[in-house]
């Protein structure tokens, strides 16, 4: 090993890999660990679509890792913390996107909590692998008195707040006090708080949720969405006073 790495000037992990001793995956697993880089090295307890987590080392995660920055910079500052993610409709996949987002700033140590606020159609839990037996809207309609959320393994910084049972009256339990109530004491606990809303298309209550985040990250994919679809969320997030 040693000569290896002396005659043909070799990094340690160069030398293992022309040995055939390890594997690329185990030389980034090594060095994420060496640098506090936490992801989910078998991709078997996250769905793929998560790929922040899972392969981090994607172009898809580096263009994911340029939106966020793009919001530390943009609109994660001046005390700003919440944020909802939309879409006009489902074929944009706004839970994938506001998912990975969620786990790319527990990867910076950030304190994030991820809220799935689709009453209708919930699917975040599905995507971490986690229940749905009690989240959102049993705690909106008051039966249940604490935050029930789950701690998103390996990322000690990112919990997950479900949407719960799907009620028989999504839209008033958005717009009622407890949401803003609820989402004031999370600003105060997390330093990242991202909410997921139900596309644009099923209903009115992404603008119920933008409302009380103050902005919305609009999701959009090539050749898939509509510029008009897109056009109309956007002034019905203005209507609410919500940022774009």
């Amino acid at each position: 090993m040693l000569k290896i790495q002396k005659e043909k000037s070799l990094r340690f992990g160069e030398a293992v890999l022309k040995l055939k001793l390890a594997s690329e995956q185990d030389i980034q697993r090594v060095l994420a660990q060496q640098f506090k880089y936490t992801y989910v090295a078998d991709g078997k307890s996250l769905h793929a679509k998560l790929v922040t987590a899972t392969n981090p080392y994607d172009p898809v995660s580096d263009a994911l890792r340029t939106t966020r920055a793009q919001l530390l910079l943009s609109w994660f500052v001046d005390g700003r913390k919440t944020l909802a993610v939309g879409a006009p409709s489902e074929r944009e996949e706004s839970s994938v996107l506001a998912a990975n987002l969620a786990i790319l700033f527990a990867q910076l140590g950030r304190k994030t909590l991820l809220i799935d606020a689709n009453l209708r159609k919930p699917g975040l839990h599905s995507l971490f692998k986690l229940g749905n037996s009690s989240g959102l809207s049993e705690l909106l309609a008051g039966r249940v008195q604490h935050l029930a959320v789950n701690t998103v393994l390996p990322f000690q910084t990112l919990s997950l707040l479900s949407a719960g049972s799907v009620p028989p009256n999504p839209s008033e339990l958005l717009l009622r006090a407890p949401l803003e109530t609820f989402l004031a004491e999370a600003a105060r606990d997390y330093d990242i708080v991202i909410i997921d809303t139900p596309p644009a298309t099923a209903s009115s209550d992404f603008q119920a949720v933008a409302a009380r985040a103050g902005g919305m990250l609009i999701a959009a994919r090539p050749n898939l969405s509509r510029v008009n679809d897109i056009a109309d969320m956007k002034e019905k997030i203005l209507m609410t006073g919500a940022s774009v």
